[in-house]
């Protein structure tokens, strides 16, 4: 009778689709930031878009309502559960997060580049001008006003496993400064107050090496005019172009250990799909369940209903009997009693399918019941609870086998395990004693106007001119400078190193040792879960012996009820037998659909017994059409 019911509104529902042409599923909005299509130099710094969070539902669910009725297939539910689930939207920006994160780690970490132009808004070249003379001599006259904020560009502060600033870093920077400087001695500048008029030019460009350096390329121009009468060049322009490196040759080098975090982050944009698997599996099992409790609701409805209605028929039946003699008003007690129960039963099983059916809502829809439509429809589920499958499982190995490797909580372990092994590169590397190479070549120019200075030699006419001279002097490498040298640091007892090596390794020995105790527990969750398995197989087995009995003794009952050989009392009892037969089955079949789900998400099958596509998931839209074709706008 229960198939026939289920046959016959599968039907009805197919001749409604049949009747209601098909209206294409518009695609929900992208939520990856979308980059500024500006010209480079203006898309660098330019934020990219992150679109606003999609708090509406997709149009499949609009379009499934048909006269305030909701009807679904078990696939119908998954499918508007994927597409609308809250937690699978939130779980969608792991990945998106995942792929900046790797965008970052390519850029690498931060390395101190030039001096800012304040560390060098105060001070001239060496032998330009009074004070340049005198710092080129190694004395000070008066109080320059400079102030050191930072070290000159062959300064290397950038030491230890930290990898370098991958990303090429122009610098600029230009001052302009009026001085007036006491000098209490003025045998050189032949002032007691020294003015000077100061511009300066910096500039440079800093790539980091994946091996373990960087490498800068520097420009400086001074431009000073000066009160000073004793200046044979005033005034006067000094350019400098210097080519720095340094590089670690213990601590710190190599690619495998400055690449450590882009592999670490290139890892977590594989793993963040299997994080999203885990989520979206989660979602289908809170789906097939409440789902499938929603079927045994409506199948319990169905029977409270009919044990209702023969109670009811017996309360009549029994009055009749009353009114000709053939029965005694004691003997309708108990059934009017039996009627009052069943009457109490079919509420509470309206009760928990109104219940279940709101639990179903919240996971079809983003929203929830604050949808205007999917609050005042009633959801119709078309599938029906099936029979258990007598097909044998497979061998224990075979389905330990099967989890390991499509489990994503395994494989996440795995690839977590990966990682802090890649990450404990760093931290071996660490114990070594801290060893860099610099150098630096530079050349330099001075050129300015001539001044004739009593008691002084005129200038040399190679000096005289502009920044052109001066530039030219530069690239013709006439005042070249080279630099080399070795920075060591040996800690003495190296214990911070040391411990922090150690400790990674022992983190990573409490990880393999974390990942073969869950491996070992996955065998015996995969026997519990067969267990399950198959008792409820055995429990359906009994509980349909025991309702297709009590449907026979309940028949033969009424036989006798009516030919006068029974009593209610007794006509009762066969009936409420039969109620609990029925509910054990119904309880039966949605203990055996829990089990297939379990073991399915045990198996780490989830997805693929439901022939969900995890692409589709991800970009929030199915392509699969719903199995009760969408109705048009003028239908709804």
């Amino acid at each position: 009778m229960a198939g026939r019911f289920f046959a016959i509104r599968r039907y009805l529902a197919a001749g409604l689709c049949v009747l209601s042409p098909v209206t294409p599923m518009l695609a929900q909005q992208p939520i990856a930031p979308v980059r500024s299509t500006a010209a480079w130099g203006i898309r660098t710094y330019s934020t990219p878009t992150v679109p606003p969070v999609r708090l509406s539902n997709s149009d499949r669910l609009a379009s499934m309502v048909r006269a305030g009725k909701l009807y679904l297939t078990v696939q119908d539910a998954i499918a508007l559960a994927l597409e609308n689930s809250i937690d699978l939207e939130v779980a969608r920006y792991g990945p998106l997060m995942a792929e900046w994160q790797l965008n970052r780690a390519k850029a690498g970490g931060t390395l101190p580049g030039v001096p800012s132009g304040a560390s060098q808004s105060q001070s001239v070249a060496s032998g330009q001008g009074v004070l340049g003379s005198q710092a080129a001599a190694g004395v000070s006259g008066g109080n320059s006003g400079a102030t050191s904020r930072g070290g000159g560009n062959a300064t290397i502060s950038q030491v230890g496993p930290v990898t370098q600033n991958l990303d090429p870093t122009i610098k600029g920077a230009f001052t302009y400064s009026h001085r007036s400087i006491p000098q209490p001695n003025s045998v050189q500048s032949i002032t007691s107050v020294l003015v000077q008029d100061q511009r300066v030019y910096n500039a440079s460009i800093q790539q980091g090496l994946l091996s373990g350096g960087s490498v800068t390329l520097s420009y400086n121009s001074n431009y000073l005019n000066e009160n000073s009468p004793s200046n044979v060049l005033n005034p006067s322009v000094a350019p400098r172009l210097a080519l720095q490196f340094q590089h670690n040759l213990l601590r710190g080098f190599g690619v495998a250990v400055n690449s450590r975090n882009i592999t670490v982050a290139q890892n977590g944009v594989k793993n963040s799909s299997l994080t999203f698997r885990s989520q979206v599996t989660a979602v289908v099992v809170r789906v097939l369940n409440s789902y499938y409790a929603l079927v045994g609701n409506h199948e319990t409805l169905k029977s409270t209903t009919a044990a209702l209605d023969v109670a009811e028929r017996l309360v009549t039946d029994g009055k009749r009997k009353i009114e000709v003699g053939t029965l005694s008003e004691g003997d309708l007690i108990p059934v009017q009693a039996q009627a009052a129960t069943a009457r109490l039963d079919l509420v509470n099983a309206q009760t928990a399918l109104q219940q279940q059916e709101l639990q179903l809502k919240s996971l079809l829809s983003r929203n929830g019941v604050r949808d205007p439509i999917l609050a005042s429809a009633q959801i119709i589920p078309v599938d029906r609870l099936v029979a258990p499958d007598q097909a044998a499982l497979p061998p224990l190995q075979e389905m330990v086998e099967k989890a390991i490797a499509q489990r994503p909580d395994i494989a996440l372990e795995k690839a977590n395990l990966v990682n802090s092994e890649i990450n404990n590169l760093g931290t071996k590397n660490g114990v070594l004693p801290s060893l860099q190479v610099f150098g630096s070549t530079t050349n330099s120019g001075l050129a300015g106007t001539a001044r004739n200075v009593p008691g002084s030699a005129p200038p040399d006419a190679y000096f005289e001119g502009g920044l052109g001279t001066a530039v030219g002097q530069v690239f013709r490498r006439n005042f070249p400078s080279q630099a080399i040298g070795a920075f060591v640091q040996l800690p003495i007892y190296n214990r911070q190193a040391q411990a922090d090596s150690n400790i990674g390794n022992l983190q990573i020995r409490q990880s393999q040792l974390a990942l073969q105790k869950d491996v070992k527990q996955l065998q015996v969750d995969i026997m519990n879960a067969t267990v399950a398995l198959e008792q409820s197989k055995a429990r359906y087995e009994a509980a349909l012996k025991s309702k297709s009995l009590a449907e026979e003794l309940l028949k033969g009952e009424q036989r006798k009820f009516e030919l006068g050989a029974s009593t209610p009392t007794d006509v009762v009892r066969q009936q409420r037998d039969l109620t609990t037969a029925q509910t054990a089955e119904v309880s039966s079949l949605i203990n055996y659909t829990n089990a297939r789900v379990l073991m399915d998400q045990t198996l780490g099958s989830v997805l693929e017994a439901n022939h969900v596509q995890l692409a589709e998931v991800s970009a929030g839209k199915l392509t699969a059409a719903p199995s009760v074709p969408p109705v048009s706008s003028d239908q709804k």
